[in-house]
């Protein structure tokens, strides 16, 4: 199936990795809310930067709750 000339196969996987990443993501900030330094611009991060904002938030965002 394409969609304006791209090939949903191709996209499919990596839209349902992004959406992954980003539920998780939310979760993990919303559970952990009192203990982030920043929560609120974790919050924006995630959101707003598609793919790496929530990658980002695991690799720096999640290393501040051993702090």
């Amino acid at each position: 199936m394409e969609i304006a000339g791209i090939d949903v196969a191709l996209i499919l996987p990596i839209l349902i990795l992004y959406l992954a990443l980003l539920v998780t993501a939310l979760v993990d900030l919303i559970r952990h809310w009192n203990i982030r330094k920043n929560p609120i611009i974790w919050l924006i991060v995630v959101c707003v930067i598609n793919i790496i904002g929530p990658v980002a938030y695991f690799i720096f965002g999640r290393k501040e709750e051993f702090k």
